[in-house]
């Protein structure tokens, strides 16, 4: 097949979580014999941080402004099988109207940020990267986050057919590597910058590393603010490119995950640095949240805080444990989580769209209930208490 994305950057992994993801993905795409073309405006903050190395395959389309690389996309929407648009894209509503103006592609519209996309309705009654008919019009709708989110995706914003697209680890790129001696720490965590997230890291980052100050705690990311509450055991790495987020990992005695309160407060929506640090090998300490258990078994695969003293009594753990924790984290992933699986889901629920005859398709309620219990694509399934995966 090929695929068209418009989607906000694979160019650039700095201050999203978009870039990484898609990177997996497309490379798995690839080798699957697909190909991608994939829009992206070339904005100067991405400009300045482009980290892209370039995937078989997958060819990076940047543009100044949505006139300028209209007729392109037009071009490309002519002869592609299926079209793509994501949220936070800055041209998204008009690269929908061109999607739905061809007559050839599946169209899908994929949010890899649907606790903020709901709550940005809540508070201001419109979405900027969802026109005015909602997601109605779209062949299928996929989600980063599943859940509760999927009824909501159908009953507020229109979506006829409904289905999870989980986050993944690359395991050619997430990997056990040697430790790097500078990232040497007893926990890590790597992420932006978010005032969402600050509470909880605070309580389970800041605080802990107060408490221990003999330890030495590490932070990598982007947009840190000057009061920032740091400490002198608390060190900062600015902005680490996927190629260096292995070694980072593989140096932490255990790493941090800590979800937006959004994603948090609705739950089943795992970060992608929660697959990635487990692919590594690495032991994840993360802040609870409904569906977590779906993803990687508490005490087994996974350690879970919701206070700083979880988080101390985590740090007091014995090294055994915590390497048969990350063991287990990584097998699971291997098995389940890496960005070939979510291609292969991703080519099966386009296959099953392409196939069905519209003129006696069933309802869009009887295929949503039957894509959100996985029974369209034979992939194992567990369930959360509301009937999402």
């Amino acid at each position: 097949m090929k695929i068209v994305v418009f989607g906000l950057t694979i160019s650039s992994s700095w201050g999203n979580g978009h870039a990484t993801l898609w990177r997996g993905l497309c490379k798995a795409l690839a080798r699957m014999g697909h190909t991608v073309v994939f829009f992206e405006r070339d904005v100067e903050y991405y400009a300045a941080t482009r980290d892209w190395q370039g995937i078989a395959h997958c060819e990076l389309v940047l543009y100044a402004d949505w006139p300028s690389v209209a007729p392109r996309a037009r071009l490309e929407l002519r002869a592609a099988d299926v079209a793509i648009v994501t949220s936070y894209c800055p041209d998204a509503r008009a690269a929908t109207q061109l999607m739905l103006d061809a007559s050839r592609p599946v169209t899908l519209f994929y949010d890899l940020d649907t606790p903020v996309t709901l709550a940005e309705l809540d508070h201001h009654g419109c979405v900027a990267y969802i026109g005015e008919r909602g997601l109605a019009d779209f062949d299928l709708v996929l989600s980063y986050t599943g859940g509760p989110a999927l009824c909501a995706l159908e009953r507020r914003l229109g979506a006829r057919r409904v289905a999870t697209l989980y986050g993944h680890a690359d395991p050619e790129t997430h990997c056990a590597v040697a430790a790097v001696t500078a990232h040497r720490c007893a926990l890590s965590y790597l992420g932006t910058y978010a005032a969402d997230r600050q509470a909880a890291l605070a309580a389970l980052f800041v605080e802990p590393a107060r408490a221990r100050p003999t330890l030495r705690f590490l932070i990598a990311g982007a947009q840190y603010p000057g009061d920032f509450p740091w400490s002198p055991n608390i060190y900062f790495v600015r902005h680490l490119a996927p190629s260096g987020h292995a070694a980072f990992f593989c140096s932490s005695r255990l790493t941090l995950n800590v979800t937006r309160r959004a994603m948090a407060t609705m739950g089943w929506c795992p970060s992608g640095r929660l697959f990635e640090a487990a692919a590594c090998g690495t032991a994840v300490l993360s802040d609870a949240w409904c569906g977590l258990e779906s993803f990687y078994a508490p005490g087994h695969e996974i350690l879970v805080a919701r206070t700083t003293e979880d988080v101390l009594a985590a740090l007091e753990l014995d090294d055994h444990t915590i390497g048969r924790i990350a063991c287990a984290a990584r097998e699971r992933t291997l098995d389940e989580h890496t960005s070939r699986h979510r291609a292969a889901r991703l080519v099966a629920l386009i296959e099953d769209l392409r196939c069905v005859d519209r003129r006696h398709a069933p309802s869009p309620a009887a295929v949503t209930r039957e894509v959100q219990t996985g029974r369209d694509h034979g992939e194992p399934v567990r369930f959360d208490p509301q009937g999402g995966p």
